[in-house]
């Protein structure tokens, strides 16, 4: 695991709470002022950023996050932009993970991107449609530069499959916790917490939950059983919302502390 990202989970632990970790999509809604969103998030609380690497097909992606995908294509993002914003917000001292698609790192080239992420202070990569067993050039390529693998499991997963994920998995494992796609909900599914402990019997990796989480309320409920809540669609919607971009900060930053002190049972 890098360290870096271990150290998140770590410092948690120590703490006697989960992990925050929050996502938006690189360039949404122009480069400059994602930059700004991720350094006020990080300032705010969020222990890991993951940089969502914006693509043209977003099949696991809700309305929110479609739509500032849109934005984050119109302004021009590019893999080279996603590449160059880790590499600033890693300078600020976040602790980043890219999320993508598995088609533009392809594209991209899986050496590169791993190189190229490294270099630019990256810890890992989530690829939600990435299966182990098509994974064996990108495990080649993340293990020769230090960059974290890390791959999801869903209330459907069979234990057999559980396995298989966690064992080509080496930062964290993503427990998506409904079978439906990105976005805040009223209430996280309650399928959620029986498939953490179905990981938890198959590795000591940390487990971090994702989808639906919008809430302090939420976030403290999750932190109960996993070692990490993953906020996206709150954090795109507080933005979509804001006249401009100072309000953008601001909501950001006020979720950000809310969320923070959920993960911390002080909600």
């Amino acid at each position: 695991m890098n360290p870096r990202l271990s150290s998140v989970f770590e410092t948690a632990r120590a703490e006697s709470r989960a992990a925050l970790i929050g996502y938006l999509p690189a360039g949404f809604p122009d480069h400059r002022s994602s930059v700004e969103l991720f350094h006020a998030m990080t300032d705010a609380g969020v222990d890991a950023i993951e940089v969502g690497l914006p693509y043209s097909d977003p099949l696991m992606d809700g309305p929110a996050i479609q739509e500032a995908v849109s934005m984050a294509l119109e302004a021009g993002t590019t893999t080279d932009v996603v590449l160059d914003i880790v590499e600033q917000i890693s300078g600020h001292g976040a602790t980043a993970l890219v999320m993508s698609y598995w088609n533009p790192i392809e594209r991209y080239g899986v050496q590169r991107f791993a190189e190229r992420l490294a270099s630019a202070g990256g810890v890992g990569v989530i690829t939600p449609d990435l299966t182990p067993e098509e994974a064996g050039p990108w495990s080649a390529a993340t293990d020769a530069f230090g960059i974290d693998r890390v791959f999801l499991v869903a209330p459907s997963s069979t234990q057999v499959r559980i396995d298989t994920v966690t064992s080509a998995t080496t930062g964290f494992v993503y427990a998506a916790s409904t079978m439906g796609v990105t976005g805040a909900r009223g209430q996280v599914s309650s399928a959620a917490p029986e498939l953490v402990a179905r990981v938890r019997e198959a590795t000591k990796l940390p487990i971090a939950v994702g989808l639906g989480v919008s809430t302090a309320a939420q976030a403290q409920d999750v932190a109960r059983y996993s070692d990490g809540v993953i906020v996206g669609s709150a954090f795109v919607n507080a933005i979509l919302e804001a006249t401009d971009l100072a309000a953008a900060l601001r909501a950001v930053s006020k979720l950000a502390t809310e969320l923070s002190a959920g993960v911390r049972g002080e909600a």
